[in-house]
């Protein structure tokens, strides 16, 4: 019995230190769906860093990124750690639907505009190499990105849930930034 109770304050130090990770520098995700092809698989792992949303620096064009795709509700820290792994391994519950990855094609200011089947971001038509096919017709659509958001799109337009139907994402619904491509 002594020697259990001996762990206790190293299992509670490991799990202290795991959440920290998870919650401010590194996190993976699994690709549920292929909404990310070809860049992305079905089941792949993505790692990534949270330093990006922890230091509230904004990412780049073209980054990866995890987001929390419930919009329209507001983010508390009492989230980051209720989605984290391990408190969803004791609680028996997932996140698979919640959080999207998609790609950064828009920031604070931009107008994105979809017109004849392509993207333009402040008039300029964005040279896509990454996407796997040409999107389907639909109607053409334009915003203007607000402060603290982001526009996502998913490399797989014609089955991708992402800002054209959710809207700009709001900075801190970004959960993480993919780094190990």
């Amino acid at each position: 019995m002594k020697i259990i109770i001996g762990y206790i304050p190293a299992i509670a130090i490991a799990f202290v230190l795991s959440l920290f990770i998870g919650i401010f520098v590194f996190q993976p995700y699994k690709v549920d769906g292929q909404s990310m092809e070809p860049t992305l698989q079905d089941e792949q792992r993505a790692y990534t860093s949270k330093l990006a949303r922890t230091f509230s620096h904004m990412p780049a064009y073209e980054d990866i990124v995890v987001i929390d795709s419930r919009v329209n509700r507001e983010r508390s820290f009492m989230d980051n750690i209720v989605e984290h792994p391990l408190i969803q391994l004791i609680n028996g519950t997932t996140n698979d639907h919640i959080f999207f990855i998609k790609r950064v094609i828009g920031k604070p200011g931009d107008v994105i505009e979809i017109k004849n089947q392509q993207v333009y971001r402040n008039g300029d038509a964005l040279v896509e190499p990454y996407i796997k096919e040409k999107m389907n017709p639909s109607e053409d659509r334009k915003w203007i990105i607000p402060d603290n958001h982001i526009f996502v799109l998913g490399d797989n337009r014609n089955i991708s849930r992402d800002s054209r139907e959710l809207g700009p994402i709001p900075f801190d619904h970004v959960m993480g930034i993919e780094q190990f491509k």
